[in-house]
Parts: C-alpha cells; structure tokens; sequence
C-alpha cells in the first residue's frame, strides 16, 4: 500500500458511513463515534439505496453495515463500495450479531474488510473504528511474536515496533511455550499482552498446538490472552478450525501491515477493558 493510500486511511477529519436499518442502532453508533472521534462525519443510511447516493457525495474512510438490510444486505453495500470510484481502499466493517459464525464459517466475502461482533459494546466498536482512522499505541503492550522465518520475523517486528509494542519473538512454539510457563505464576502471568503466531513452524508443535495449549493447559481466555494467528492456507474450513478452537482472529499472508496492526491495536484495546472481561470465553 502506497503513503497516498495510507494518508487517505489515516485522518484527522475521518468520514464514516454507517448503514443499519435501525435508526436507534445509527444514532447509538454515531453518538459513541462523534464522543471518541471529535471530529468525525458520521453519515446515517438506512439501506443500500441510501448508501449508493451517499457514496456519490465523496470518499469515506470506513463503512460499517449491518449484514441485514431492509432492501438488501450488506454483502451488497461491500461490493458498492468497492465499485465506487475512489473507494478501492476503504476498510468495510460488518457489524452484526451473527458475524463471529460468519467468520467462523468464512462466509463473509472478500468485499469484507473485517466483522465486528455487536455484542462487544459499541464503546468497543468505537476503539475498533478508531484502530482504522485513526491508529494509536498501545503504551506497554507485549507482543510474543511466534516465527521461525527470520526473514519474515524482522520485516512483522518491525511493523509492530513502529506502534510502540514490545516485541518478544521466538522461533517456536516450544519456546513461546516456555515463555509463558516462566510467568505462570508471576503477578505478570501470563507474560504477554497477546500472542501472535503462524500457524505453521518448524519443531514437532504448530502454531495450532500453541493456541490449543493457551487455552487448554494454561486456561487462558480470548481476552485474558488473546491470539492472533497468522496463515497462507486459503482453506476455509482449516481457517474455521483455528476460529473454533480459540483464536481471536486470523490475519492472512501475505501481510498487510494496516489489517495487522488494527487487529493487534484492537484485541489488545478491548482486552484492556473492564467490561469485556465478563465475555471472556
């Protein structure tokens, strides 16, 4: 991604599109988005038609959409926005109830630049929009960083070091395992702010038996320690598989450091909230 497309992201000034059926879900929306993002435009539409003449008013920096809509859905409103002119880059938000089992079952189209599960808050909603218009650090936050490519590993480090996170890499599953183990039992247990790993590494544990050890043997929850797993493998129901079993969510290679560093800077935002901790799971 060009430093054009980055500054078009990235705004002072951002325009958000909301498009919900609710005109109580816009307003609830819209109002923790003004509160947290001052100067943001915050552009209500009902449905796809609303949507289609609100896009011919000029670029946003991010819509978010209901995936059900009374003249369609939002699957629709995707694919618009990526037909717009100027539009090419504008991260889409689905916002719905029902987008973790989209997720999980990888139903969501390519038009979808990431979900949002409605049952986080919209406070929390408004942490994950802001991580697209307007990223900011984390102060503290501790990455353990699974990767045995060390070509790959300095290139992801330094995306993640450019946001201010400590980064502790490892080679294998085996040591980030060891990692943990060695604050078990510290009042800084578990040792890292979130973990983030590939799926697949050299050494006789995968990143998939990483994340099963997480959650099982070292009973730490999806906010507790959440788990960000990396993966090349474009098989949905592999993908749906590391979902299932306990991962927070997936960023897929090749990397692209804006969708790895949102989803970082978010897990580890909502993690940091008091409210969330009742969902862990």
């Amino acid at each position: 991604m060009s430093s054009q497309d980055l500054r078009h992201l990235i705004s002072d000034a951002p325009r958000v599109l909301v498009v919900d059926g609710s005109k109580l879900v816009r307003k609830l929306i819209g109002d923790v988005l003004v509160k947290e993002l001052p100067n943001v435009e915050v552009v209500g539409c009902a449905g796809v038609a609303e949507a289609r003449a609100a896009l011919d008013t000029g670029p946003f920096h991010l819509v978010t959409t209901a995936l059900s809509l009374p003249d369609g859905d939002g699957m629709a409103v995707a694919k618009m926005v990526r037909a717009a002119s100027g539009q090419a880059y504008v991260p889409v938000i689905v916002v719905s109830g029902e987008a973790q089992s989209r997720l999980e079952d990888r139903s969501l189209s390519e038009d979808v630049t990431d979900y949002f599960d409605k049952g986080l808050g919209h406070n929390a909603l408004a942490a994950f929009i802001r991580g697209y218009v307007q990223p900011e650090p984390v102060a503290g936050a501790r990455v353990l960083y699974v990767e045995d490519s060390r070509v790959v590993a300095m290139a992801t480090k330094r995306m993640l070091e450019r946001q201010g996170l400590q980064v502790v890499h490892t080679i294998s599953a085996e040591d980030a395992l060891k990692h943990l183990e060695t604050f078990r039992d510290s009042p800084d247990a578990p040792g890292a702010d979130l973990v983030l790993t590939d799926v697949y590494l050299k050494g006789e544990l995968s990143g998939r038996d990483l994340l099963a050890s997480i959650r099982n043997d070292f009973r730490y929850g999806k906010r507790q320690l959440p788990v960000l797993v990396m993966t090349g493998d474009e098989n949905k129901d592999n993908q749906s598989g590391l979902l299932r079993e306990g991962a927070n969510d997936l960023v897929l290679k090749p990397i692209e450091e804006r969708l790895l560093v949102t989803k970082t800077l978010f897990q580890l935002r909502v993690a940091k909230m008091p409210e969330q901790r009742s969902l862990d799971a």
